[in-house]
């Protein structure tokens, strides 16, 4: 393998075509696509303030690296990438890739960040600022997130979370096949439109959340309190909820059990319904 170090690219394309290389402190300091069109890049040290520096690189493994503002919409059409203990700065990152992997990893703007990535995993990443991360995105494995991004996960399918705090606007909406362990998903509108969702041991905060959905399984979860009209056109619940729901509207089938409801209603919008709805019986 090649060794590249201790130097400076800038304008076109300067590195275009490289194979089978070792980039340690490098930067690239201003144009576009420093790296585009390589392979088996291994990349340490480096800083990065041009626009799209890596794009069409199939097979990497990114270290230690810093991504500028500058550098937006830095990895795109990029397969099979492992990327650990980097700083990301810059918006839009991460389009149309397979095989992408995350470990310790800031993102600073989290703008559209994550769109149509398939074979997505991400262990201890922070996402900050910025709207729609994981657009369209398949087959995502996360194991420590936090995320203060607004609209997060929406049309994904096959997710998988544990130890997550997503505190958002609207998340999981329009996604398929969806389970989340132990987080805290604080936010309006949680799941809507979502078909087969399971949520285990979570704590769910924010207005309005799991309506309109087909297929949602609640264990052992909690609800804050200011969580109102639950379940709203819902159909194929099985929610097992620990301690108190203030608000249960319009649920068209299925199971809800709870140490305590508040209040269920039933307004002149309700579709035809046989949802059971109890309160836990204590032995």
């Amino acid at each position: 393998m090649k060794t590249i170090k201790n130097a400076s690219f800038g304008g076109e394309r300067p590195l275009f075509g490289i194979s089978d290389s070792r980039l340690e402190n490098i930067i690239i300091t201003d144009g576009e696509s420093g790296i585009k069109c390589c392979s088996n890049i291994e990349a340490t040290g480096c800083k990065f303030y041009g626009k799209y520096p890596l794009w069409h690189v199939d097979g990497s493994v990114i270290t230690d690296c810093y991504f500028a503002p500058g550098s937006r919409s830095a990895i795109w059409y990029s397969n099979n990438m492992i990327m650990r203990n980097c700083v990301i700065d810059g918006p839009k990152f991460f389009r149309e890739m397979n095989g992408l992997t995350l470990e310790n990893v800031t993102i600073n703007d989290a703008d559209e960040t994550f769109w149509r990535v398939n074979n997505l995993k991400l262990k201890n990443v922070k996402l900050h600022d910025g709207t729609y991360p994981f657009m369209f995105s398949s087959n995502i494995y996360v194991d420590g997130l936090e995320s203060d991004s607004k609209y997060v996960f929406q049309y994904c399918k096959y997710v998988e979370v544990h130890n997550a705090k997503i505190v958002t606007k609207d998340s999981f909406w329009e996604c398929e096949n969806v389970t989340v362990y132990d987080s805290v998903l604080d936010g309006e509108y949680l799941g809507w439109h979502s078909k087969n969702v399971r949520l285990v041991r979570c704590h769910i905060a924010g207005e309005q959340p799991l309506c309109y959905m087909d297929g949602i399984i609640l264990e052992d979860c909690t609800f804050d309190e200011a969580c109102d009209r639950t379940f709203e056109d819902s159909i194929n619940i099985n929610a097992s909820i620990v301690g108190a729901i203030t608000e249960i509207k319009n649920p068209v089938s299925g199971i809800i059990t709870a140490d305590k409801i508040g209040r269920v209603t039933y307004d002149e919008f309700a579709h035809a319904h046989d949802c059971i709805i109890s309160e836990t019986t204590l032995s």
